[in-house]
C-alpha cells in the first residue's frame, strides 16, 4: 500500500507498517543501538515495526577503504539484498521503509518502486525530545 507523502514525514507513520533498513560498515559496532534508536523513533510517531533487515560491508567488499561506501548510487544496498527486502515489503504490506542511512530523492523514488511502498530515512524524522 502505497502512503500519501504530502504531510510531514512523521505523519506517514501514524499506523503504518514500517520496516528499517540499513547498510552499515563492518567496522560499526554499534549499529544495533542505531537501529533500535531509531526503532524508538518511529514508534514515538505511530509507526508499528514490522521487520528489519541489515547490509553489512565488509573488507572482502571492495576492501576497507570502501566499507562506509554504498553498494550501489540507485539503491545503496547490493542487488540481492535489496531485492530480498523487497520481496519481504512486498508480502508483509508494508507502507514505510526508513532507512538509518542518508538517501537521494533518485534512491528514494528507485527504492520506492522496488520495494512498494514509501522510502523516508532517518534524517527525515526529528528525534523524539530535542
Amino acid at each position: 500500500m502505497r502512503r500519501d507523502p504530502s504531510g510531514p514525514p512523521t505523519s506517514v507513520l501514524a499506523g503504518a507498517d514500517v520496516v528499517l533498513v540499513g547498510l552499515f560498515s563492518a567496522k560499526d559496532r554499534e549499529f544495533a543501538a542505531r537501529l533500535d534508536l531509531l526503532a524508538a523513533t518511529v514508534a514515538t510517531y505511530g509507526g508499528r515495526m514490522v521487520g528489519r533487515h541489515v547490509q553489512r560491508r565488509g573488507v572482502s567488499h571492495g576492501g576497507a577503504a570502501r566499507m562506509s561506501a554504498p553498494f550501489s548510487r540507485r539503491t545503496l544496498l547490493s542487488p540481492g539484498r535489496a531485492g530480498e527486502i523487497a520481496q519481504a515489503c512486498r508480502a508483509a504490506g508494508v507502507d514505510v521503509a526508513v532507512f538509518a542511512n542518508p538517501l537521494t530523492e533518485h534512491q528514494r523514488a528507485v527504492l520506492g518502486d522496488l520495494f512498494g511502498c514509501l522510502v523516508i530515512s532517518s534524517e527525515d524524522l526529528p528525534r523524539a525530545g530535542r
